[in-house]
């Protein structure tokens, strides 16, 4: 079995991504109006609201959550690897964009937690990615 700090990552990563996927999936506009819940607006500030594009987000959040889980499930440093990939392949992109985007947030709290919640990801998607090989010996 892989060391606890590739499995915290994976578990992590497969439980934010499923609460995203779902609450983008079956409640788009509480979605769209409330994340991340405990600050509200954040999608709402950034456009006008569009469903498809709240589905696909949530679709993919999904696919992403059974990647880790599927990993973990496997317990391969391989596995492991390859799902730290899936998630760096969609969160940098996603957390440079929003480095680079923090206008519509005016005030500095907001800021600060973009800047946590899209780069703790990428984060988990690295430990994911460097999860050590067993040794044998």
């Amino acid at each position: 079995m892989r060391p606890i700090l590739t499995r915290l990552a994976l578990a992590l990563s497969a439980l934010g991504n499923a609460v995203v996927g779902l609450w983008a999936l079956l409640w788009p506009s509480g979605f769209y109006t409330d994340f991340p819940g405990f600050r509200t607006g954040w999608v709402a500030a950034d456009g006008p609201f569009n469903l498809h594009l709240l589905h696909d987000f949530g679709g993919l959040n999904l696919a992403l959550a059974v990647t880790a889980l599927g990993a973990l499930h496997l317990g391969g440093s391989a596995a492991a690897r390859w799902a730290g990939v899936a998630i760096l392949a969609f969160n940098l992109p996603h957390a440079l964009f929003h480095t680079l985007h923090l206008h519509p947030y005016p005030e500095l709290v907001d800021q600060v937690l973009i800047m946590a919640t899209t780069w703790g990801p990428v984060a988990l998607g690295l430990v994911a990615l460097l999860a050590p090989t067993r040794s044998t010996t």
